[in-house]
């Protein structure tokens, strides 16, 4: 992969958890309006996750370019059977290169690998990019919520992307 050559994708530290909160609430209020409820909103499961991890079926990963952090993406324990995709981001100067491609891919891999039969995510419908990478990879919307969150009117999203963990 000669085009990412100075990227790598790393697990993630316990230093990384203030900048994983930070850039979201930094990128989602610059972006999408989002008030300062957001951050709390990733900080509080984040933690829990650092906190309680399984660390056989749970991890982090950061994406890094020339050793400065420019994209995140998860793979939590939801139930034995399930895992939720969380965290993805990547900032704006790394988008529309296959980065976002390759840590959708880390963690579908993942999955597999830890024998997870489904993933799950929750999204707003306002995200075009992570959603159309969200659909190239197979996940389909399962649900649809109206809601008043972070001072905006969204359509929260659940997709579910079934995967076959024979397919190791």
């Amino acid at each position: 992969m000669e085009k990412f050559k100075e990227y790598i994708i790393r697990e993630y530290a316990e230093k990384d958890l203030e900048w994983i909160v930070q850039t979201h609430g930094e990128l989602y209020n610059k972006e999408y309006g989002f008030d300062n409820t957001f951050p709390e909103y990733v900080r509080d499961p984040l933690d829990k996750f650092h906190s309680t991890r399984k660390v056989d079926r749970e991890q982090i990963w950061i994406a890094e370019k020339n050793g400065k952090k420019v994209g995140v993406i998860a793979i939590a324990c939801f139930d034995d059977y399930t895992a939720q995709l969380r965290w993805f981001l990547l900032l704006e100067d790394e988008r529309g290169i296959g980065l976002g491609n390759k840590l959708i891919e880390t963690a579908v891999n993942y999955s597999k690998e830890k024998g997870y039969g489904k993933i799950i995510l929750w999204t707003v419908s306002i995200l075009d990019a992570a959603r159309h990478l969200y659909s190239k990879h197979g996940f389909t919307i399962e649900e649809e919520i109206p809601h008043k969150i972070w001072g905006k009117d969204l359509i929260e999203e659940k997709w579910d992307l079934i995967i076959d963990p024979a397919q190791k």
